[in-house]
């Protein structure tokens, strides 16, 4: 792993000095602001967001863990930081980088999956290629057939992936200052804290086989969604092989037709919004990359390493303020949210909080097309991060528990998906099936009815 900086000095070094360097060109540009006209101010602030863009693909691109993880956040929530004239570039650029970072040579991740597995390769597949088909954030993943004919994907760890990811932990809090050079409000701490937490889990493969084994299996038969099986006798704590699933990437439709956008729209609003109230469980980690589109029209589902649970009477109260936000109860709207502690301490007046509340969800409360882009993601990233107007009132609309930070960021990240696609339709009346039972009126809506039904 010589081209990995695996140190926590060589990280820091890295991580610290694209903050360092960022944190003095903010503090020069603020100071020249004052001497420059609006229009000379603002081609200095797009110059410098220019320059942040290739340094964090230049940086983020190229490392595993955590920052690798957080490198594919921001190209999938912009909340301002490369600016709007840079999204695409810098969306394009990191995907390509992390796409072709170096891979480990495979002389060493043999005699390491081996180690892991126990034995030789050859006595546990039928064949295996040695070529990775893929580089995750904290691990490499291989294509493989068993003795009984089934091809599966082999997802194993880098050697010395954890002491790296217990670097970039420690020296996380110094990268989120880019953050702050935006948004000088917005309090990292809680991201910072549900970072280290999901990635401790998510560096023992035991607990991501778990989660994929349950929503498989809740899912098996479905008519457009796939999950993968987990093989569980080849997996471990640093091993995790489960099924392969043939598809394309979901950017292959990008720009393709409007029909086969919403529909693929359609699926995924359903899975990642939908499931956390059949399942009571849910993905903390939508991203392009853990979609699939199949040849026979369904969308696989991939990368579980990030879940969570919610609890009967939890689900039942978001359903219950999802109801009084549609309903037009302002006043049940904030009870129930102070209940859960999502607007504790908050001087907002009821119809205030309302208004706030439709701003966030509305994309899918309001009865009508819903208005996704790029740009929604990121004005909904900012309502959020917002602690206190001039006056010092709190304009923050949640104050979001510490057990709900991953379900947050999560729902952000699915809105960041459906803006990619740009869907053309009304995503409300699909939302009412799980929110006030109604039947479904989409296609999609009653092959899956029919084929609970079934069940």
């Amino acid at each position: 792993m010589a081209r990995m900086a695996r140190s926590r000095a060589g990280r820091a070094a890295q991580l610290g000095g694209l903050a360092g360097t960022q944190a003095a060109r903010f503090a020069a540009q603020k100071t020249g602001d004052l001497v420059r006209s609006d229009a000379r101010a603002e081609a200095a602030a797009r110059a410098r967001r220019t320059l942040l863009t290739q340094q964090l693909v230049a940086t983020l691109g190229t490392m595993r863990g955590v920052a690798m993880k957080l490198g594919q956040i921001l190209s999938l929530v912009d909340i301002g930081i490369v600016g709007p004239e840079n999204r695409a570039v810098f969306q394009t650029a990191l995907a390509t980088l992390q796409d072709n970072a170096p891979r480990v040579p495979w002389t060493e991740m043999r005699g390491h999956l081996e180690g892991e597995l126990g034995g030789p390769l050859d006595e546990v597949f039928a064949e295996f290629e040695p070529e990775p088909v893929a580089a995750a954030s904290i691990g490499q993943v291989y294509r493989a057939r068993l003795g009984d004919g089934r091809q599966v994907a082999v997802k194993i760890q880098y050697p010395g992936i954890e002491a790296a990811v217990l670097a970039d932990l420690k020296n996380l809090r110094t990268l989120l200052t880019v953050y702050r050079f935006v948004h000088p409000a917005l309090d990292t701490s809680a991201l910072a804290d549900e970072f280290e937490e999901r990635m401790h889990e998510e560096l023992d493969y035991r607990i991501e086989a778990r989660h994929t084994g349950l929503l498989a299996g809740a899912h098996c038969g479905h008519p457009f969604i796939r999950i993968p099986d987990v093989v569980e006798s080849l997996s471990g704590r640093r091993v995790l092989v489960t099924e392969w699933i043939d598809g394309r990437p979901l950017r292959d439709i990008y720009t393709g037709p409007q029909k086969e956008r919403n529909r693929v729209a359609e699926i995924v609003f359903r899975f990642y919004a939908g499931t956390p109230y059949r399942l009571h469980h849910y993905s903390g980690d939508p991203h392009p990359g853990n979609l699939l589109l199949l040849d026979d029209g369904a969308v696989g589902f991939l990368d579980f390493g990030l879940c969570k649970t919610i609890d009967a009477r939890t689900a039942e109260t978001e359903l219950a303020v999802l109801r009084a936000g549609i309903d037009g109860d302002a006043a049940l709207v904030l009870e129930l949210m102070e209940s859960r502690g999502f607007a504790r301490g908050s001087k907002m007046s009821e119809q205030a909080a309302y208004d706030t509340f439709l701003r966030v969800f509305g994309w899918y409360l309001r009865d009508r097309e819903a208005d996704i882009s790029p740009e929604n993601v990121k004005d909904l990233v900012a309502l959020l991060s917002r602690s206190g107007d001039s006056a010092g009132v709190s304009v923050r609309p949640f104050n979001l528990p510490a057990d709900h930070v991953l379900r947050g960021r999560a729902e952000v990240q699915l809105l960041a998906i459906l803006a990619q696609l740009e869907p053309r339709m009304n995503l409300h009346t699909i939302a009412r099936e799980w929110i006030f039972d109604a039947p479904p009126v989409t296609e999609l809506g009653r092959a899956q009815r029919e084929w609970e039904l079934r069940r």
